[in-house]
């Protein structure tokens, strides 16, 4: 268990514990902080302190305990799956809304990696042991295609055409109101968000990295608008963060969309409608498409709002 000491400045009396952590204590968060107060893994001047409200005094001594990394290991389950390409290098899945890709904490079973490795028995080898073969991802409410290399040459060579931008991958949204102009370019840094760091944020500070989203307006409904956007870059989170910072966000969005939308528990609408790559074998071009599920219809013809 690793152990860290701080001392209180005297710019820093007053402060509450757990706010002090967050910010002496990075890369962890405060709700890290919190929970590993509430263990007795922190000290101040000797004695446990599990009262994250503590008001701190000058040239105290915070004593910290971080118990290490809890080591996860994906198990396979008998969850069906969307395939919609196979061949002995890859598969092409339609992910559905809701499902989460990779076990993390929270949602250690029920992710397609534990389908994949029922599907797939061999599969564990590729990639690291908790995302074996995952090429991208997609968030838990975004559906959509995605791809998997069954074999190390092939995540190799399509990890390899992710980052050289050679990937096709177009996306579906539905957004409030409406984009400042038919077709357009959003060129604008993503990084973490510094006052969250759940969320991520357009970084003007020399701090994000580059990201790039085409969009064109399909359709407009109500207050509503039906949008295609292709991904020039692949940050966490970049339509999301980009289409709320242009004024638009996804609808359902719980993260980045109005707070106090009704929409917020339905999961953002957004879908990965096409997938484009070269064969990592036969060097053949393949592009996939699969229309958004039933929701963005009923949503668009009024049946959700």
């Amino acid at each position: 268990m690793e152990k860290k000491i701080f001392l209180v400045e005297n710019n820093e009396e007053g402060s509450r514990l757990d706010q002090f952590l967050a910010v002496r204590g990075r890369p962890f968060s405060r709700s890290y902080w919190q929970k590993n107060c509430r263990r007795g893994n922190v000290f101040i001047d000797g004695r446990v302190e599990k009262k994250t409200a503590t008001r701190l005094k000058a040239d105290q001594k915070v004593e910290v305990f971080i118990p290490p990394p809890q080591i996860m290991e994906a198990e396979p389950e008998e969850i069906p799956l969307n395939i919609v390409y196979e061949d002995g290098d890859l598969l092409v899945i339609n992910k559905p809304k809701g499902m989460v890709v990779h076990p993390a904490v929270g949602h250690p079973k029920g992710t397609l990696v534990n389908a994949l490795l029922a599907h797939c028995s061999d599969l564990s080898s590729i990639g690291d042991k908790i995302r074996p073969g995952i090429i991208h991802r997609l968030d838990k409410d975004t559906s959509g295609l995605l791809m998997v290399a069954k074999n190390e040459g092939a995540f190799r060579q399509l990890s390899d055409q992710l980052k050289r931008r050679e990937v096709t991958r177009e996306y579906r949204a539905i957004v409030h109101s409406q984009p400042p102009s038919a077709k357009g370019t959003i060129d604008a840094p993503l990084g973490r968000d510094p006052r969250d760091r759940k969320r991520f944020a357009v970084r003007k500070d020399g701090k994000g990295r580059e990201a790039v989203t085409h969009y064109e307006l399909l359709l407009r409904v109500a207050s509503f608008s039906l949008l295609s956007l292709r991904l020039e870059t692949g940050r966490t989170h970049q339509i999301r963060v980009h289409l709320a910072f242009l004024g638009c966000p996804v609808a359902g969005d719980p993260l980045y969309g109005p707070k106090k939308s009704p929409y917020g528990e339905l999961g953002q609408y957004l879908h990965a409608r096409t997938l484009g790559f070269v064969h990592p074998t036969s060097g053949e071009y393949m592009e996939f498409v699969a229309e958004p599920g039933k929701e963005f219809f009923l949503f668009l013809n009024g049946g959700e709002h």
